[in-house]
């Protein structure tokens, strides 16, 4: 079983304007909500692909009761923990050229909730997969990710971090089994950004001798390399197609190297599946779809050389 955390869900309200103007009434050309969170993404793209999951982490009020149906609708899996107080976040994204983003604060999460979180990951057995995905809160301590991996360490509990900087960095030691840096977060945490493959493999191979297993490197249009736990580096680019959409690529690519994973042990077809996956959420307005995935699955060949 795949669990995932997301620490701060959000509604996503994102509105199309043709010219956005500061200062100004603007009318939007459409609008949806989408549920989001980095780990809620990770576990809709997971849904679509048909890989059994569970999204855990914390709920509160009107907009809580919003998203948790909507994900219910959609027929994902939930275990969240309900606050007392506060609501759970709205987020704006405004596309209109390019994307500008106001993300909300979130409730307040209180101790005994933090213990609740806790209990639940310690029903966690050998062989099931946790996924860490995004920022913390500024109501959680600043290494909840190092208490969590702590407290898994030793149980045969594959874990995911999909985050940036020290909260990276401090995870590794815990010996993930993925991590997924973007170039410029290697650039922050090297000082300086990798361009060549030569400078990117560098980057990964010195994250794997600090603990983590395999590292998957996403370069947007660049496109993506994984340095696997064997040592074998696979490089792709990615297929052609107009960019829509950047929120929950990266999430996207988790997801779809998992569902790979899970179904065939194979790190060639992980790569494949999450490059695939990052690509088809970044070519449509909404998250991946099983069926996309598959269409750009046809032109990435096995040797990780681009079809065009």
């Amino acid at each position: 079983m795949v669990y995932t955390v997301t620490l701060n869900p959000a509604l996503d309200y994102v509105i199309h304007i043709e010219d956005f103007q500061t200062g100004e009434i603007n009318r939007t050309q459409r609008e949806e909500i989408q549920f989001g969170g980095k780990g809620i993404n990770v576990s809709t793209v997971l849904t679509r692909l048909g890989v059994e999951n569970t999204a855990l982490g914390f709920l509160a009020g009107f907009t809580g009761q919003v998203l948790a149906e909507g994900l219910r609708k959609n027929g994902i899996q939930t275990d969240f923990i309900w606050l007392t107080e506060g609501l759970t976040r709205i987020n704006v994204k405004i596309k209109a050229g390019e994307e500008t983003e106001i993300n909300g604060r979130g409730p307040v999460i209180p101790s005994a909730a933090l213990d609740e979180l806790f209990q639940k990951l310690d029903r966690l057995q050998s062989g099931d997969v946790l996924d860490l995905s995004g920022s913390i809160p500024a109501s959680l301590p600043d290494d909840i990710y190092q208490q969590i991996l702590r407290q898994l360490e030793g149980r045969g509990i594959l874990t995911v971090v999909d985050a940036a900087g020290e909260l990276l960095c401090a995870a590794l030691s815990y010996r993930p089994f993925l991590i997924k840096p973007n170039h410029h977060e290697l650039g922050e945490i090297f000082g300086q950004t990798p361009v060549t493959d030569q400078e990117l493999t560098a980057c990964a191979k010195k994250l794997q001798k600090q603990g983590a297993r395999n590292v998957l490197v996403s370069m947007a249009g660049e496109g993506s390399l994984l340095l696997d736990e064997t040592g074998a580096c696979h490089r792709l680019g990615v297929p052609r197609g107009t960019v829509r959409n950047s929120v929950g690529a990266g999430d996207s690519m988790v997801a779809g190297f998992l569902a790979g994973w899970l179904k065939t042990g194979d790190y060639e077809t992980a790569h494949r599946m999450g490059a695939a996956a990052g690509s088809a959420t970044a070519f449509s307005d909404g998250l991946a779809t099983e069926a996309k995935v598959l269409a750009l699955l046809d032109v990435l060949n096995p040797a990780g050389i681009l079809l065009v």
